[in-house]
């Protein structure tokens, strides 16, 4: 699974600039994703952008008052002699395409054309691009609306709703209150193939009665089958309960996981890509070793550090203490 972020969108739309003409006079972008990328571009340019819908209108350009934009006289988008069309990426080229033919029918000047990111077998499709980035492939910005959530395993609380707090989470009234009011975070616009949550079995009604109200679609509720919380910390199966749905189910290709660490362990365990809301980084299988190395070093910085302080503050102490004393 290819994954890009808008850190990604950022990085590459500075390294590819040069290959922008320096005679665009005004950015161009395609709803929805396109006009994320095609903003990137033109606040680094500093060139007018607008949206295909608005350009076709011949809508004044918006402007703001901080800085001097170039090209700033331009007032009109169909009086651009050059423009930069731009999507997000580039796949069957059908909307990229079905763009510039309505612009054409009204614009005399010059359509260069960009996604952000191509593949080998469509690059030839558009003037202009910054990766090749093969399928499958998500982004940060269409994640959970991706097809592929259809085949995919989805943590609950801190991805779909937010985490309970301590004091929310105390399985009794406070936790059926949470159950109630937890307010959603990321909600697929998409079925999801599996929400798996290490939510004991009990609270099914609750929780599905939640997912029903904010519209969440899915094929399948995992729940943890233990008594009480208690039981589920003592055991601390929350990283195997999920590994396990994942590893057995043979269609899922990806699994939503909100926490690093359990992100690490479920890709440890089954061997399969994690995506980490906490982190907003995709991991996978060829990374794993390096993952681990990096936690360890974490783990040994944290001590040291640890240990650092509370050499400080036992120097500290006796030296108060011998002050004191004298």
């Amino acid at each position: 699974m290819n994954y890009r972020s808008l850190n990604d969108l950022s990085r590459l739309s500075t390294a590819g600039a040069w290959q922008i003409p320096n005679d665009v006079e005004l950015v161009v972008g395609i709803p929805r994703s396109g006009l994320l990328a095609a903003s990137v571009i033109a606040l680094k340019l500093n060139i007018p952008l607008t949206d295909v819908q608005s350009f076709l209108r011949n809508d004044e350009l918006r402007k703001g008052k901080t800085r001097t934009y170039k090209h700033e006289a331009l007032t009109r988008p169909l009086d651009a002699r050059k423009i930069l069309l731009v999507d997000d990426s580039i796949c069957s080229g059908n909307s990229l395409r079905a763009a510039v033919e309505e612009i054409k029918k009204d614009f005399s000047g010059e359509v260069v054309t960009l996604a952000a990111f191509a593949e080998k077998n469509n690059q030839h499709m558009v003037d202009v691009h910054f990766e090749l980035v093969e399928q499958p492939r998500m982004f940060e910005w269409n994640i959970m609306h991706h097809p592929y959530l259809a085949q995919s395993c989805l943590d609950l609380d801190g991805v779909v709703c937010v985490d309970p707090t301590p004091e929310e989470n105390d399985d009794g009234p406070n936790y059926l209150s949470f159950l109630s009011n937890t307010r959603p975070l990321f909600i697929p616009s998409v079925e999801v193939g599996h929400l798996v949550s290490t939510r004991l079995e009990k609270y099914r009604p609750q929780t599905e009665k939640w997912l029903e109200r904010h519209g969440v679609r899915y094929g399948k509720l995992h729940m943890l089958d233990l008594p009480s919380a208690e039981e589920r910390q003592r055991f601390n199966v929350d990283q195997k309960f999920k590994a396990d749905i994942y590893s057995k189910e043979p269609l899922a290709r990806l699994f939503v996981e909100s926490e690093k660490q359990q992100a690490i362990e479920i890709l440890s365990l089954t061997g399969k890509p994690v995506y980490c809301i906490e982190t907003n980084e995709m991991y996978k299988p060829s990374e794993l070793s390096l993952l681990k190395a990096n936690a360890v070093r974490t783990g040994a910085l944290v001590r040291t550090k640890g240990l650092s302080k509370l050499k400080a503050a036992v120097r500290k102490w006796l030296s108060v203490n011998s002050v004191r004393k004298a």
